[in-house]
């Protein structure tokens, strides 16, 4: 058994990918340093690292407390932690009863393709760290 138990780590440690070496100073970005860019929707970006045009990306987001996105799909894998206010995603299909409401502190992932819908369901703005594996899109979904 423990040959096994060996052999399987080794295995997992043969798939899992390096994590990219970082070179350089520690980067801080408090809250009044996060240079926020509004949408035409009222969605604010606050780009932390790359671009998010034109590949993978980390943001900071803020939703205007009650927006309710339109149903639409991205590109890219999304994978975000709420640090304020109360977030929904469900997918398009679902009722709005499927909701799981989302408080500071709670992760989410939504998968490339996926057609969702987010909301800030809370009367505060919902701030969101975001990391997306591709670039940013934000694709009407089909009716």
């Amino acid at each position: 058994m423990h040959i096994i138990i060996k052999s399987a780590l080794g295995l997992a440690a043969l798939a899992t990918p390096a994590l990219p070496a970082f070179a350089g100073d520690i980067v801080n970005a408090p809250p009044a340093a996060q240079a926020f860019e509004t949408s035409t929707e009222g969605v604010g970006f606050a780009p932390l690292e790359g671009d998010r045009f034109a590949g993978a990306y980390m943001a900071m987001v803020r939703l205007p407390g009650g927006l309710v996105s339109p149903a639409h799909v991205k590109s890219a894998n999304m994978f975000g932690v709420v640090i304020s206010g109360t977030l929904t995603h469900r997918a398009a299909a679902e009722e709005t009863s499927a909701e799981v409401r989302l408080p500071a502190g709670s992760f989410y992932r939504i998968p490339a393709g996926l057609a969702h819908v987010s909301s800030c369901v809370s009367s505060e703005d919902c701030v969101t760290f975001l990391y997306q594996d591709g670039k940013f899109d934000f694709l009407p979904a089909k009716q």
